[in-house]
């Protein structure tokens, strides 16, 4: 199964402020944290299009459990257009002192082409991992 993730963060490296996964079925995780401190940048541009209320960092983690334990054992390919949502995602999984929340294993998938992809909220994480989605299986389709 192919999760096709965005996420937004506070600045260059900064801390995580939403994540999307959105599974080839459609079905998605979508979640928001508190940002005390917004970049001026991220007030102007991000902050707005969140869509919902922010989630505590252990509900988020029981959300995300919850996502990732829907799909099959070791099936999965995270797939996005930057590095920096990968390691959002890791950092995710490192949720309990020595224990992770996802899958045994898994793939990833960097695909720059994907900025290409034109979404209907651009920095809204759900709209533009939807964007990824729906770019990526078109051009799978294409081939």
């Amino acid at each position: 199964m192919k999760l096709f993730i965005d996420c937004e963060w506070n600045g260059h490296q900064g801390s995580l402020i939403s994540m999307a996964l959105v599974a080839e079925d459609g079905d998605f995780f979508y979640e928001v944290l508190e940002c005390p401190e917004p970049t001026d940048w991220v007030r102007v541009n991000v902050m707005p299009v969140l869509g919902k209320a922010p989630v505590s960092k252990d509900e988020f983690t029981e959300l995300l459990r919850e996502f990732l334990g829907r799909f099959p054992g070791d099936s999965l390919e995270v797939i996005a257009d930057w590095p920096e949502d990968i390691k959002h995602f890791c950092d995710a999984l490192i949720a309990y002192e020595r224990r992770n929340i996802g899958p045994g294993s898994f793939c990833i998938t960097i695909d720059r082409e994907l900025f290409n992809s034109q979404s209907r909220v651009p920095h809204n994480a759900l709209e533009d991992a939807i964007a990824n989605r729906h770019y990526f299986l078109g051009r799978e389709a294409d081939e």
